[in-house]
């Protein structure tokens, strides 16, 4: 193998998998130290710059980032990385003075169609730099699909309202309760640009015998969360089925549980763990006493004298073909009947697109969905762009975050004249955490603790009241024992080769064994060869030039727990242990003027 190129942004930056995996690139390690020192302001902005709600994601992200932790790798459970950002926002101070300031006004005016993640993700990003900026939302409030569509008792209100009274403090023209009913209408009011934020509205229903004569009591589950939210619906039945496997069916069915639902049933097509629900909601309902009953596929829905009485379902098997792809096949059981009162259907959700003209030059997919540079998030007319579920479809919080940024770096380029497929690169610095021969200026000492519980509110005080939120969250205390465990990934292990006078004692006091001296050779060859065998070929291994025995140095990227024994046994300073720090290019830094969080 040749030797290992660290000199762009991406080898260091996949290092730290926990911030590679999340779609706003958050510095995961960066915030999780500064709530172990207890400096929760600080950790509070460095989440806001990048991911913008962090007391929302705290609650209710889902975690891309936890997977990837490597603290999962080395034993059961990752860093609680979701819970420690929501630590940062109980405990931050005001913040107010931090934000940015806004730039004198540039003369470009750009709207927004929706008020959800994405879409207040673009003002945040471009409100600063003097953009005039109109925000439409049909609601009286803003915050789109996260005030909307998720119960109080995962988020409460005061959240949403602070977080997004953040940005719209930036100097926003919000258009509440207005609905936008013509694009054409819209790009005529001169607009320099417009963006598209309006989410996947659009519940899927069931097409089944019975649908309409028992349509009294079959909701569509993201509509009749909504109602719920907005306080329109207060009450259910006393025998409720959910019909869907997503987080819609787990919030549909846990709303339920405290509207009266006594008897209530998740019932998916798919096995338990193919459910698209993260498996954390799936535990909650669970702890709730909520059942899910799994290869059931709805056939009918029945009813008497045009009241619903129950859902009749047809038994499926999951069988594999000899490539390995599934299918639902039946089992010849005889179907199975269960009552009911009321059903909720969240089997998925659609895009909706029936204010936007056809001969306006913005192309539609076979879907009816615009065609969208994933790049730039520009559609095929110039000067239109769409992000978040709008975009792509139903995706998390994080995702349309992230692609808001991105939309707004466009967006800022396009009313620049500028070009939108040039995209400016991460900033990146490598610093030497060393203090001294055996000191770092971080704490390297690797907790042995398991992963901590959040503390829950008790279940039969939970299930009173709709807007008693369910997570108390950690205390100072749990929070700073959880983000001990972190194993600070973004404090790189750099080798010089220069200096190696390959002792080995770098090899001796490895931990998990990462470290090897050996011949050079083929990757597959060359992983099998260390002395533990690096298997995860997803995570790079580090080679270095040839030695002056003509061995090379691997290591395994995979397993490093970054503990910095290997540089403070290095007796000729081979070893030394840098901090790596990304931040992902915003519209502030790429023209327009100037913005940065003070």
């Amino acid at each position: 193998m040749q030797r290992t190129s660290t000199e762009g942004p991406d080898y260091f930056h996949k290092v730290v998998d926990c911030q590679w995996a999340c779609p706003a690139h958050t510095p995961v390690p960066e915030y999780i130290r500064l709530i172990a020192d207890g400096r929760y302001s600080d950790a509070y902005m460095v989440n806001w710059k990048s991911n913008v709600f962090p007391g929302i994601l705290g609650r209710t992200c889902d975690r891309p980032c936890e997977p990837a932790c490597r603290r999962g790798r080395v034993e059961d459970e990752p860093v609680a990385i979701c819970r420690l950002k929501r630590v940062a926002a109980d405990n931050k101070g005001d913040i107010s003075a931090r934000l940015p300031s806004v730039a004198a006004p540039n003369g470009k005016s750009v709207a927004l169609v929706g008020a959800g993640p994405a879409a207040m993700t673009v003002a945040r990003d471009l409100a600063p730099l003097g953009y005039k900026v109109v925000v439409y939302d049909r609601e009286a409030k803003s915050g789109g699909m996260i005030r909307s569509q998720i119960p109080r008792f995962r988020l409460p209100e005061e959240v949403i309202d602070e977080e997004t009274g953040y940005i719209e403090g930036l100097g926003l023209e919000m258009r509440l309760g207005q609905s936008v009913d013509s694009l054409k209408a819209l790009l005529d009011e001169g607009h320099d640009a417009v963006f598209i934020g309006t989410g996947a509205p659009r519940g899927r229903d069931l097409d089944l015998p019975g649908r309409q004569e028992a349509a009294a009591n079959i909701h569509i589950g993201i509509d009749w969360l909504s109602n719920v939210s907005f306080g329109h619906i207060d009450k259910i039945g006393r025998r409720v089925i959910v019909l869907g496997g997503g987080n819609t069916a787990m919030d549909c069915c846990r709303t339920s549980r405290r509207l009266g639902g006594e008897d209530v049933k998740v019932i998916v097509r798919s096995g338990f763990d193919e459910m698209k629900a993260s498996p954390w909601e799936k535990e909650d309902a669970l702890h709730e006493d909520i059942p899910i009953l799994n290869f059931l596929v709805p056939k009918e829905f029945t009813h008497k004298d045009g009241k619903l009485t129950g859902v009749l379902f047809e038994e499926v098997e999951a069988v594999y073909d000899e490539k390995g792809r599934r299918k639902l096949l039946p089992t010849g059981n005889p179907d199975k009947h269960f009552e009911c009162d009321d059903v909720l259907v969240a089997v998925g959700q659609e895009n909706a697109f029936p204010w936007i003209e056809r001969d306006l030059g913005l192309a539609f997919d076979e879907w009816d969905m615009p065609k969208v540079d994933p790049v730039t998030f520009q559609s095929t007319r110039p000067g239109v762009f769409f992000g978040g579920d709008a975009a792509f479809g139903p995706k998390n919080i994080i995702w349309a975050v992230a692609q808001g940024h991105e939309a707004a770096i466009s967006i800022d380029k396009w009313c620049q004249g500028k070009d939108v497929a040039e995209r400016p690169a991460p900033m990146t610095t490598l610093i030497s955490q060393k203090m001294g021969i055996h000191e770092w200026s971080y704490d390297n000492d690797i907790s042995n603790d398991r992963r901590h519980v959040v503390p829950m509110r008790d279940k039969a005080e939970a299930l009173k009241d709709i807007r008693v939120e369910v997570e108390l969250g950690f205390d100072d205390r749990l929070g700073f024992a959880e983000a001990q465990r972190c194993l600070n990934c973004d404090v790189q292990t750099v080798f010089a080769e220069p200096l190696c006078i390959e002792c080995d004692a770098c090899v001796d006091i490895c931990p998990t064994d990462c470290i090897t001296f050996t011949d050079n050779g083929e990757e597959e060859d060359l992983r099998a060869r260390l002395k533990a065998p690096a298997l995860n070929v997803e995570q790079a291994i580090m080679v270095s030039d040839a030695l002056k025995t003509g061995r090379v140095m691997v290591k395994d990227e995979d397993v490093c727990l970054h503990c910095g024994l290997c540089a403070e046994r290095c007796p000729t300073g081979a070893w030394d242990m840098q901090r790596f720090t990304l931040e992902m290019s915003h519209a502030n830094d790429v023209g327009g003027g100037a913005c940065q969080a003070r």
